[in-house]
């Protein structure tokens, strides 16, 4: 699976509160939870992300409480992937639980710059900065995990392989 968007860089330990405060979580509605994603670190960011937009942080990305209503705020707002040096491990599950890839490199996550624009290869974990031609390598998803990216998410893979015969 290749996905490509713009970069929106953030920085190290940016927490579940960050990205989605808990003054929304009275919703599991995605549409509804869109709306506020990563209001607590860019107030501006739902007005300036687009559909396939990628965003690129630090360390401990989604540390903080395992909602799971982080993750679902950025795919609903359009999110194509998360690349971070690292991801808080329940905030890591949830993402692929949904359906949204997320990938560690932290070579990538420090050297891709705010407004550049990436390709992402899930099949190889090959990151291209398509503004600078530098290839940056995180690990391949394995073929279960593409599984359940492709279905969108973890209950579609489940419903999916029940219907095999």
């Amino acid at each position: 699976m290749n996905i490509r968007g713009k970069c929106w860089k953030f920085g190290d330990n940016i927490d579940t509160d960050m990205i989605i405060p808990g003054q929304y979580l009275n919703t599991a509605d995605p549409k509804e939870l869109s709306k506020h994603c990563l209001e607590g670190a860019d107030k501006e960011f739902v007005k300036k992300v687009s559909q396939g937009d990628v965003i690129v942080a630090g360390r401990n990305f989604g540390c903080g409480s395992s909602r799971e209503h982080a993750p679902i705020s950025i795919k609903a707002v359009g999110v194509g992937a998360i690349i971070a040096s690292s991801f808080a491990r329940i905030f890591y599950r949830n993402a692929i639980n949904i359906g949204l890839p997320v990938l560690e490199s932290p070579e990538a996550a420090s050297s891709i710059e705010e407004g550049h624009e990436v390709l992402i290869d899930t099949d190889t974990g090959i990151i291209t900065d398509l503004n600078t031609g530098k290839r940056f390598k995180s690990a391949p998803f394995p073929p279960i995990v593409q599984g359940i990216m492709e279905a969108g998410g973890l209950v579609q893979y489940v419903r999916k392989q029940l219907q095999k015969p």
